[in-house]
């Protein structure tokens, strides 16, 4: 029998607000008194430490037990509302039609092929469910197909510490064949293989785990393990810049791209000679980022070098690397839209463009002569706004049917075959939802708050319609960084907390890529303060015009969004009842004080470098670690990875430990760090369900709606 205690909402909660920190608690046991800021935790090795994180484990489940039957049953009616046994899309290659299936009761798919036309000859040619069966943790990095389609090459991560390992088979039935170890996730063929060989790509790290070189292998196929050694391509020696590689969708070319968060560089490969000396696209220049497609006689340049909201040129493949080649234009960089990028087609380009008023991208049809002459321009059309409209994966060049993957805040994932000659859509596939509440008895609207320079930053939000005039217990998610956009996006987990009559709203505050690439521009470097304060005046606007109850307001932040509520939380605790901080990152100063951390040099041109004083300052003005102050702090909900290797597990150990220190208040702070995971958490998809569960079962309690749940042991 648990207590019983009445909250701050006039409903009943299940158990002690805060955690016992006196004598004989995680934080008492371990605290060193030579050592306040706690920065022992990051000695790995020490005994001490995992200690420490199984204490505070163990802390959290002892708290959390009157709230595990509310979790179960979140976990079953979660369950209960999807579509267990999970059935891709077939998608036609060259020789085969490929598709994967997942069981109902499966973690992970198997894939399947027939030959073209020939459905009747279906057969099973890899099955990562068993791959998966022996490992507390599986992660596939990346599948790459041969040319031909019959060996296939995969990398796997069996720790959650991102380093791969290079597995290839001959399908459907061969034996897998584990050849490299130690490298990164994407592969990439090329096109010269024969019937005895072919060159595959692949990335190596240096010490901070940044992929800094570009290998190929040549694979004999009578013996694939019996290989040469790999043969370095390219090598990147600036500490900022990572290496990835990838291939035109004509199959014509292979580009490599050195790049930081803010200065890129491209080299070609002609794709059938793979041993060719990589041409580079353009010499890097500060802060100038650009992308390259290719169709037949003509390169395509998506760049900022005369604007921020980017760019179109085409230039003439021959001339490709000749220094006094000009690009001619072919979209003039626009004040009110960013040019997002293209996808390359024989008859002409798929170009995505972001609205920056209504924070939405569209995608635009050109059908182009040999000259460039516009021949067809025209939008593909929007169900709703806002929404998410994407161009899913078309491998034929000369495709006249596109897939689209249509999604909202209200509406789940649909796909749509769209016919390019006749304009007709076909729904493909929409992902079923069950149980009580339907996503047609959901609305989703827009407002927009001021924040403290004036700007107008849009928040969405999404609740039942019945309860539109409400004030309800509200769930506030951001992020922030790196120019990613949260365009709206459908959750059937989300549901839960729905139903059970909470809203879900989303700050794109700047620092995102919400509004193009001047909202992402305002929102880093010197500029970070606008986050902060876009994300407390998204939740005042939230009160201000009736959707959201002042004293129930959640907010969630995960990885670089744990950096955003963790300052939020430091500077208004009381805009917010509680908080979840998932992987989050909050030791920001010290962090980026270290270059031999993986990230840390990659990161300079997002947050700054520390090196200079005045950088130091600033990130010391806002980093979470460095701000926390005796105050009555929110209910704080932890979670970080043991293996993580994006944000380091002490990260989160040491906030919880300081906090908890400094809290004056009664609220639980709690941390649990998972032992056997990475920055993106469980690896099997019902493990993921079930954290997200427990985090749902506290935001509900925080948000005061756990009282309608009613369970004997309570």
């Amino acid at each position: 029998m648990h207590p019983t205690l009445i909250s701050r909402y006039g409903t009943y909660q299940f158990m002690k607000a805060q955690p016992d920190t006196l004598a004989g608690s995680p934080v008492a046991r371990y605290y060193r008194a030579n050592d306040p800021k706690w920065h022992w935790l990051e000695a790995r090795d020490s005994p001490d430490v995992s200690a420490f994180l199984e204490a505070a484990n163990q802390q959290q489940a002892q708290w959390f037990a009157p709230l595990a039957p509310l979790a179960e049953t979140l976990y079953k009616s979660h369950l209960a509302r999807r579509e267990l046994a999970v059935t891709s899309l077939e998608t036609a290659l060259d020789h085969f039609t490929f598709w994967s299936e997942t069981g109902a009761d499966d973690d992970y798919p198997r894939w399947w092929r027939f030959p073209n036309g020939q459905p009747a000859q279906r057969e099973c040619f890899f099955d990562v469910q068993a791959r998966a069966a022996d490992e507390e943790f599986y992660d596939m990095g990346d599948m790459a197909l041969s040319p031909d389609e019959q060996w296939l090459a995969w990398t796997e991560d069996t720790q959650g510490d991102e380093r791969y390992t290079l597995w290839i088979k001959l399908l459907p039935s061969g034996e897998p064949i584990s050849l490299l170890s130690d490298i990164g996730a994407g592969l990439c063929w090329a096109e010269d293989q024969t019937a005895s060989s072919a060159t595959l790509f692949f990335t190596r790290f240096d010490a901070t785990q940044r992929p800094d070189s570009i290998w190929q292998v040549s694979l004999p196929f009578n013996a694939p393990e019996k290989h040469s050694a790999p043969t370095l391509v390219l090598r990147e020696k600036d500490p900022e810049f990572w290496l990835g590689i990838g291939k035109t969708r004509s199959r014509q070319w292979l580009l490599i791209e050195s790049g930081s968060k803010d200065t890129n560089e491209i080299y070609a490969l002609p794709a059938h000679q793979p041993s060719a000396v990589p041409l580079c696209v353009q010499p890097r220049q500060s802060g100038v980022e650009y992308t390259i497609d290719h169709r037949p006689g003509t390169f395509y340049r998506v760049h900022n070098q005369a604007s921020a909201h980017f760019q179109l040129d085409f230039l003439d493949e021959p001339i490709l690397g000749n220094p006094e080649a000009r690009w001619q234009p072919l979209i003039a960089p626009r004040d009110d839209t960013t040019l997002e990028g293209i996808d390359a087609f024989s008859w002409g380009l798929i170009i995505a463009e972001r609205d920056h008023t209504q924070a939405q991208v569209v995608l635009r049809r050109w059908v182009l002569d040999a000259q460039h002459h516009r021949l067809v321009d025209d939008y593909l059309g929007l169900p709703e706004q806002p929404c998410s409209q994407l161009l899913e994966d078309a491998p034929h060049f000369d495709t006249q049917e596109l897939r689209l993957r249509e999604e909202s805040f209200t509406q789940p994932p649909s796909w749509f075959a769209l016919d390019l000659a006749s304009g007709e859509r076909t729904l493909l596939k929409r992902v079923p939802v069950y149980g009580g509440l339907t996503p047609e008895q959901l609305v989703s609207r827009r407002i927009w708050a001021t924040s403290a320079d004036g700007e107008q930053v849009p928040v969405s939000i999404v609740m039942r319609a019945d309860l539109v005039g409400e004030p309800l217990p509200t769930l506030l998610y951001g992020y922030g960084a790196y120019g990613e956009a949260l365009d709206p996006w459908f959750s059937i987990a989300r549901l839960e907390l729905l139903e059970r009559g909470a809203a879900f709203a989303v700050a794109h505050v700047r620092g995102g890529g919400e509004r193009g690439e001047p909202w992402y521009l305002q929102g880093k470097m010197a500029h970070k303060e606008n986050s902060f304060n876009d994300f407390l005046a998204a939740r005042d606007a939230l009160v201000e015009c009736g959707v959201s109850d002042p004293a129930r307001v959640a907010a969630y932040g995960a990885s670089a969004g744990g950096l955003l509520v963790g300052t939020c939380v430091n500077r208004a605790p009381k805009a917010f009842c509680a908080a979840v901080l998932d992987v989050p990152f909050l030791d920001v100063l010290r962090t980026m004080q270290n270059p031999e951390l993986p990230l840390t040099t990659a990161e300079y041109s997002e947050w700054g470098n520390p090196e200079t004083p005045e950088v130091a300052e600033r990130i010391r003005h806002y980093s979470p670690m460095d701000n926390i102050t005796a105050q009555e702090y929110p209910a704080l909900w932890i979670e970080g990875s043991w293996f993580d290797t994006r944000v380091s597990y002490w990260e989160p150990a040491k906030y919880y430990a300081q906090v908890t220190q400094q809290q004056l208040g009664s609220a639980p702070v709690l941390m649990h760090t998972d032992m056997s995971s990475g920055h993106g958490g469980a690896s099997g998809r019902f493990k993921a369900w079930q954290d997200t569960a427990r985090q749902d079962a506290f935001i509900l309690w925080a948000l005061g709606l756990a009282a309608d749940f009613k369970d004997s042991a309570i």
